[in-house]
C-alpha cells in the first residue's frame, strides 16, 4: 500500500456514483451474498475474518446491521472489542483475538478489533512506539497464521470518515431519542485528538499491510455498505465453492 494520506483521502463516494441505482445494486449483492454464505458453510473448509475499525461515528454498526444482518445468523458472529478485561490483560494482546478467529464455514467480524492495541493505546501513550512496532510484526504473524494455515481470508476495511460528518453524527445520537443509547460522552473527548488518530491509523497502514487495508468513504451510509459489501461477494466468489455431496 504504501504511506496513505488520509487527508488526501476522499471520505464521500465518487461524484459519477447514483445513490438510487447503486442501492439497488446493493440489494442484489446482497441476495448473491445469502447463497454464497450457505455455500461457504456447507462446505466448511474456508472462513472470513472482517475487520472494522473506523473513528467513533463512522458506521461501523450500522455495516454490521445493514450488510451482514441479511445473512444467516448460524454461520455469522460479531465480537466487539472494548477495554480489555482483567483476565486479557494478564494474557500477550493478542490472546483475545485468537479466540474469536472464525472456525472453518464461518464469517467473523471484528468491531473494533486486536488493531486497538497499536491505535489507542499510542494515541493516549499507553503503549511506547518500541513497543507498538513489536505488536505489528506479532500481528502480521497472527494474520499470516489464519490466512495461511486455516485457510481464512481476511478484510481489513477502515471506515474513513470526516471531521464534519463524525461531528454531525455525534451531534444527532444527543438529539434524536432513536439513537440516543449510543451517546458517550467520551466520544467528544476522543475527537479532540483526531490528528494523532490520523497518524496512528496511517501507520498501521503501512506496517500491517501484509493482507492490505481497504479505505471506505464513510460519509454515505449507502457507497459504504455497497463497498463492504461488493468486497465480500467477490471474495467468496473467488473460493469456488461446492455444496458437498452424500456423505458415504
Amino acid at each position: 500500500m504504501g504511506k496513505v494520506s488520509l487527508k488526501n483521502t476522499d471520505t464521500c463516494a465518487p461524484r459519477d456514483m447514483d445513490k438510487q441505482k447503486t442501492k439497488g445494486k446493493l440489494e442484489k449483492i446482497l441476495l448473491e451474498l445469502d447463497e454464497l454464505q450457505n455455500l461457504l458453510y456447507a462446505q466448511s473448509k474456508h472462513s472470513v475474518l472482517v475487520v472494522i475499525q473506523g473513528m467513533d461515528a463512522s458506521g461501523k454498526d450500522g455495516v454490521i446491521r445493514n450488510v451482514f444482518g441479511k445473512l444467516n445468523p448460524q454461520g455469522v458472529s460479531v465480537h466487539s472489542f472494548k477495554t480489555p478485561t482483567p483476565e486479557e490483560l494478564s494474557h500477550d494482546f493478542l490472546w483475545r483475538a485468537h479466540a474469536h478467529a472464525p472456525g472453518k464455514g464461518m464469517i467473523q467480524i471484528f468491531n473494533r478489533s486486536h488493531y486497538e492495541d497499536i491505535l489507542i493505546t499510542r494515541v493516549h501513550k499507553w503503549c511506547d512506539d518500541k513497543t507498538a512496532y513489536r505488536r505489528m510484526e506479532a500481528i502480521n504473524d497472527f494474520e499470516k497464521l489464519l490466512s495461511v494455515h486455516n485457510h481464512t481470508s481476511i478484510l481489513k476495511f477502515y471506515l474513513h470518515i470526516s471531521p464534519a460528518e463524525q461531528h454531525d453524527r455525534l451531534q444527532e445520537r444527543i438529539k434524536n431519542p432513536s439513537k440516543q443509547w449510543k451517546y458517550n460522552e467520551k466520544d467528544f473527548e476522543e475527537a479532540k485528538f483526531w490528528d494523532e488518530y490520523m497518524k496512528m491509523f496511517e501507520d498501521c497502514f503501512e506496517h500491517c499491510n501484509d493482507i492490505p487495508w481497504i479505505i471506505v468513504p464513510a460519509d454515505q451510509n449507502w457507497y459504504k455498505e455497497y463497498i463492504v459489501a461488493t468486497t465480500l461477494r467477490d471474495t467468496l466468489r473467488k473460493m469456488d465453492m461446492q455444496y458437498p455431496g452424500l456423505k458415504k
